[in-house]
C-alpha cells in the first residue's frame, strides 16, 4: 500500500464505533511488561518528499554495477508488460482461489502457469509453486519418502554439486524428520559427479538420488546416467534444475530410459527481477504416479452442467483441507504474485523466445570464459560442458579480487571458497543474455591489470 488512507478523524470515528478510547487500548489484553518501550532510536516521521529523497539517497549507494553473479539469481532481461500486468490490482491483491465462483482468473492463471511448466519439464503435473527453490528440494526430499513405500531407510544421495544453500535448507527442514542425507564428491577433474560415486551404493536400500544439472558449479551432470542408476535401485529420482535450461537441454521427463520422478528448482530465471533478492518461488513436477504426495494445489479445468469451461481447485493436500496427519506439507505456499510474473513472461516471450535467451546466456559465458582464461593467472577449473555458468582459478584470492572488481563497478562473481576450500582461489562467474561485448572486454581488462598488480 503506497501510503496509510485514514486521516486523524476516521480513525477516531473506527475507535468510536467499536467502543475504544485509543488504539492502545485495543491491545491491552497484552501484559505490559511484554510490550516494547518507546522506540527512541527511531526517527520522527519525515514528510513524503522527505522520504523519498532518503530512499532514492540509500539506493543510489548500491550504484549500478555490472553483474556476473549467478549462483542461483540471474540477472535476466524482463520486458516491462510482465511486471505493468503483474501489479495490476486484480493480481497484485489476489489471494488463494478457495472460492472458485470468485477467482476465475487467479484459477486460470495457475492452470496455464502448471501447462507451461509441465511443457517445460516434460512431467505430468506441476503443482502451484512453494517458496523457493531451496524449500522445494526439501519438500521433494520429503516427498520421495511418502512416495517410495518400497524403502524403509529414508536414506536421499545428495552430489555436493547441489547448491549449498540449498543443502543447508534441506538439512535444517528433513533433520527432524529422521531423513538421512549422503553427500557424494565430484570429480575435481571435471566437476560432475560421476556415477561410480553411486554405484558404491548399489544393492543397499535407498530412497532418493538428487540430480542437479546444470549443478551449482554451472556443469552439465550425468544425468541418464544418474537417473537409469536410481530406477535400477528402486529409488526415487529428483532433477533439481534451472528452468530456462529446459528451453535449451533435455527436459528431465526424458531423462534416461523413462525420465525422473520428480523435477523442482527456482522459477526466478522467469520474469522475476534481482530485487535485492526476492521474492522468488520454487516450482515442482511429477510424475502422475506420485500426483497424491505433491505438496501444494494443483487447479484443473473442466465443465460445469451446461458445458461451459470452468477452474477449480482439483487436490489441495495441505492442512487446511485435510487431517493434519495426512497433509504432505505444512508450509507449502502458492507464491501467487510472483507466479503471475512467470506466467506472463513465459507467454510473451513463447518457446522460441525461451531458447534465444538461454542459448545468448551460454554463448555469452562461453565467450566470457574463453576470454579470461587467455589471462595470465586465471584458467578454467573444470572440463565438462556448462550452461551460463563456470568456475575459474585465480592466481590471487577471489576474495580480494572481487573487492577490487567492486571498486570498478564490477560484481565479478561468487567465492567458492568458503563452500568449496578444496578448490582453492577459485571464483564461479556467470553471464547472461543481458551482458554486451563492451562490459565483458571491460571485464577482461580490469580483471587482467588486478591480476597482474
Amino acid at each position: 500500500m503506497p501510503y496509510i488512507p485514514h486521516t486523524a478523524n476516521e480513525i477516531q470515528d473506527m475507535l468510536a464505533t467499536i467502543g475504544v478510547d485509543s488504539i492502545e487500548n485495543l491491545f491491552d489484553e497484552i501484559p505490559a511488561h511484554l510490550r516494547c518501550k518507546e522506540l527512541e532510536k527511531i526517527p520522527a516521521a519525515m514528510t513524503e518528499m522527505e522520504l523519498t529523497q532518503v530512499m532514492q539517497s540509500r539506493a543510489a549507494q548500491d550504484g549500478r554495477p555490472v553483474c556476473f553473479i549467478g549462483a542461483g539469481a540471474y540477472d535476466h532481461y524482463v520486458p516491462a508488460a510482465v511486471w505493468q500486468i503483474t501489479t495490476r490490482g486484480e493480481y497484485y491483491t489476489a489471494y488463494t482461489p478457495y472460492q472458485a465462483e470468485a477467482s476465475q482468473g487467479t484459477l486460470q492463471l495457475i492452470y496455464e502457469f502448471q501447462s507451461m511448466m509441465t511443457a517445460l519439464t516434460a512431467m505430468d503435473v506441476s503443482n502451484a509453486s512453494l517458496y523457493d527453490g531451496a524449500s522445494a528440494l526439501a519438500e521433494a526430499l520429503l516427498m520421495a519418502v511418502r512416495a517410495n513405500r518400497k524403502s524403509k531407510s529414508r536414506k536421499v544421495l545428495m552430489p555436493k554439486t547441489v547448491p549449498p544453500l540449498y543443502r543447508k535448507v534441506c538439512e535444517s527442514i528433513v533433520r527432524h524428520q529422521n531423513l538421512d542425507i549422503v553427500e557424494l564428491d565430484y570429480n575435481p577433474a571435471t566437476g560432475i559427479t560421476p556415477v561410480s560415486a553411486l554405484e558404491a551404493f548399489s544393492g543397499d536400500d535407498i530412497t532418493a538420488v538428487v540430480i542437479p544439472s546444470p549443478n551449482f558449479f554451472g556443469a552439465l551432470e550425468d544425468v541418464d546416467g544418474m537417473t537409469d542408476w536410481a530406477a535400477a535401485q528402486g529409488a526415487i529420482s529428483i532433477a533439481l534444475v534451472n528452468p530456462l535450461s529446459l528451453a535449451l537441454l533435455k527436459p528431465p521427463g526424458e531423462w534416461g530410459a523413462a525420465g525422473v520422478d520428480i523435477a523442482c528448482g527456482e522459477g526466478q530465471p522467469l520474469g522475476a527481477p534481482m530485487s535485492s533478492g526476492g521474492p522468488y518461488y520454487g516450482f515442482m513436477c511429477c510424475r502422475k504416479a506420485h500426483i497424491r504426495q505433491m505438496p501444494g494445489r494443483i487447479v484443473g479445468r473442466t465443465l460445469d452442467t451446461e458445458g461451459r469451461e470452468g477452474f477449480v481447485l482439483t487436490l489441495q493436500a495441505r492442512e487446511q483441507h485435510i487431517r493434519r496427519s495426512k497433509a504432505t506439507s505444512n508450509i507449502c505456499t502458492n507464491q501467487g504474485l510472483v507466479v503471475t510474473a512467470s506466467t506472463i513472461h513465459m507467454a510473451m516471450m513463447g518457446p522460441k523466445g525461451l531458447e534465444q535467451v538461454a542459448t545468448r546466456s551460454h554463448h555469452n559465458t562461453a565467450a566470457l570464459v574463453q576470454k579470461l582464461s587467455q589471462i595470465e593467472g586465471v584458467e578454467i577449473a573444470f572440463s565438462s560442458p556448462f550452461f551460463h555458468e563456470a568456475v575459474l582459478k585465480l592466481s590471487a584470492p577471489a576474495n580480494e579480487v572481487l573487492a577490487q572488481l567492486a571498486d570498478a563497478n564490477i560484481l565479478g562473481g561468487y567465492d567458492l571458497s568458503v563452500d568449496y576450500p578444496e578448490l582453492g582461489n577459485a571464483l564461479l562467474v556467470c553471464a547472461t543474455e543481458m551482458r554486451t561485448e563492451a562490459e565483458m572486454e571491460n571485464y577482461v581488462r580490469t580483471l587482467a591489470n588486478i591480476l597482474q598488480n
